[in-house]
């Protein structure tokens, strides 16, 4: 019994990406559960005010109080007084947050691709100068022509551990 319990809760222990030398593993840690991304969706779509996070995510006050908090932590939120007559708190963007727009944007088009297929897209981003969907993400080479899986080399970069340059 005791190890149907623990192979039941197991995948309950988070594991602490903090001490790690991996950009996604740290990243992971400011924005690695699903809450967190989905209070990120809602601030690119303009949400701010606490009230209207937890309206249009459905989410419990004191989760979304523990993520808000979090992300101004980690400087992807910042909360700012908006109040007219007295104090009243808004969360907005930051440079940092901002830069989330390429990994959003191609977290979407992935869910579009093979969540729910071409055609059923919940919802479309067009560009304002065209009113045309914009184009799926690619990694692309200096010269501008798509690269693939194969086209890549990864080596060490300056912050790896010793070991992994040895490696």
């Amino acid at each position: 019994m005791d190890n149907l319990v623990f192979s039941c809760n197991h995948f309950l222990v988070r594991t602490r990406f903090d001490g790690e030398r991996c950009s996604i593993a740290r990243s992971l840690e400011v924005l690695g559960d699903w809450w967190t991304l989905l209070v990120v969706r809602e601030a690119f779509l303009g949400t701010r005010r606490f009230a209207d996070f937890e309206a249009n995510l459905g989410i419990s006050k004191n989760v979304l109080s523990q993520r808000l908090d979090h992300l101004v932590t980690h400087g992807v939120l910042a909360k700012v007084d908006a109040g007219v007559h007295g104090t009243r708190y808004e969360y907005e963007l930051t440079p940092m947050g901002k830069d989330l727009v390429m990994v959003m944007t191609a977290l979407r088009q992935w869910g579009d691709r093979w969540i729910f297929g071409e055609g059923n897209e919940p919802l479309l981003v067009l560009d304002r100068r065209t009113g045309r969907p914009i184009p799926r993400q690619l990694l692309r080479g200096e010269d501008g022509t798509p690269l693939r899986g194969k086209d890549l080399d990864l080596r060490p970069g300056r912050g790896a551990r010793d070991r992994k340059r040895r490696a």
